[in-house]
C-alpha cells in the first residue's frame, strides 16, 4: 500500500471537487445565465421575437461582436431560435424556444429576490467591510 502525502490527498480532492462542480447542472446553468448580457437578452425576448437591430438598440452596452456571440451561445444551448428572412437588408429574428420560455419564471424569481434583498446585502457588505477595516 502506497502512502500519500497530505499535499497529494489535497490535490486529489481538489481535482475531484472540480469534476463534480463542472458536472453540476445548477452550476452550469448559473455560469450561462450569469454571463454579462444573457439575462438582458432573455428578458427582452420574453415579450416576443425581436429583430437583431432591436436587440442591439435595447442592449446598447453590448458591442455587436459580444451580442452576436452571446446570441449564438444561447441558440446553441437551445434557449432561442434564429430566423433569417431573405430581404434587403436581410432580416434576422430571435425568439425564445419552449426551453427558453421555461427558464423565464426562474429569472423572474431571481429578479424579484434581488429587488427585495439587494439593499440588505449591500448593507451587510458595508458592515462587514467596516468591521474588517477596524480589525486591521
Amino acid at each position: 500500500m502506497t502512502t500519500r502525502t497530505a499535499a497529494q490527498r489535497h490535490a486529489e480532492a481538489r481535482v475531484s471537487h472540480r469534476a463534480r462542480f463542472a458536472d453540476c447542472p445548477t452550476n452550469r446553468l448559473l455560469d450561462r445565465i450569469g454571463e454579462k448580457w444573457v439575462a438582458l437578452i432573455l428578458k427582452e425576448l420574453a415579450d416576443g421575437p425581436r429583430r437583431y437591430g432591436e436587440l442591439a438598440r435595447t442592449i446598447a452596452g453590448a458591442s455587436q461582436k459580444m451580442l452576436t456571440q452571446t446570441l449564438r451561445r444561447l441558440e446553441r444551448d437551445g434557449l432561442l431560435t434564429r430566423t433569417v428572412t431573405p430581404a434587403v437588408p436581410v432580416r434576422v429574428d430571435y425568439a425564445l424556444t419552449p426551453l427558453g420560455q421555461s427558464l423565464m419564471p426562474v429569472l423572474q424569481a431571481m429578479t424579484r429576490w434581488a429587488e427585495q434583498n439587494m439593499n440588505q446585502m449591500d448593507a451587510a457588505r458595508e458592515e462587514y467591510d467596516a468591521h474588517e477595516t477596524q480589525r486591521r
